[in-house]
C-alpha cells in the first residue's frame, strides 16, 4: 500500500480538528492535548500526564517548518486548570497567524519531541498483517499525542 506524501486533514470545525488550517506561509495545525513520555509506565499517571498547548506550522506544501509547544500543568496539579491555560494560550498563538483561517489541510511526515513526549505523523504499520491486498494495506499515518489515525482512502477523514 502507498502512503502519500502529505496527508490530507478534513477541517471539522465542531470536532478535533476545529483549529486547523492556513496563514500567510503556509498551514497549521494547533491543539490542546494531553502527553506523557515516551515509554513511560507506572501508577501515578496523573503526576505525569502533562497539558500542551501546540501549534505546528507547514510550508504551503504540507513541509514541517516549526513546533510551538508548552506545558501547563498535569493532571495531579488540577486538569481543568491546565486545559483552560493552554486554551488561552493557543488562542493568543491562533490570533497572532497573519492571514489565518480555517480549513483542510495536507501535511507531511514529521517528529518533535518535547519533555520526553513525541509530538507530530509518524507512519504505523500492522506487524500482523498478512493479506497485502486489503486497500489499506494495514498503514496508517498517527497523529502523536492526540490520537488521531489517518488511512486509506487518505481523503483527510480520521479515526479516534
Amino acid at each position: 500500500m502507498s502512503v502519500p506524501e502529505v496527508i490530507p486533514i478534513q477541517y471539522l470545525p465542531d470536532y478535533r480538528t476545529r483549529t486547523i488550517g492556513r496563514c500567510e506561509g503556509g498551514q497549521f495545525y494547533a491543539s490542546v492535548v494531553a502527553a506523557f513520555p515516551e515509554g513511560w509506565s507506572g501508577d501515578d499517571w496523573q503526576a505525569v500526564k502533562r497539558w500542551h498547548a501546540v501549534l505546528h506550522r507547514f510550508d504551503e506544501a504540507g513541509r514541517h517548518l516549526d513546533s510551538r509547544i508548552r506545558s501547563t500543568g498535569t493532571t495531579a496539579d488540577g486538569e481543568k486548570q491546565a486545559v483552560a491555560a493552554a486554551q488561552l494560550l493557543l488562542e493568543e498563538w491562533l490570533d497572532a497567524l497573519p492571514g489565518r483561517h480555517y480549513q483542510d489541510i495536507a501535511i507531511a511526515p514529521f517528529e518533535v519531541r518535547f519533555e520526553g513526549a513525541l509530538f507530530g505523523l509518524v507512519l504505523e504499520e500492522d506487524a500482523d498483517e498478512e493479506d497485502e491486498d486489503e486497500e489499506d494495506g494495514g498503514v496508517w499515518m498517527e497523529l502523536y499525542p492526540d490520537g488521531l489515525a489517518f488511512s486509506f482512502p487518505w481523503n483527510g477523514c480520521y479515526d479516534t
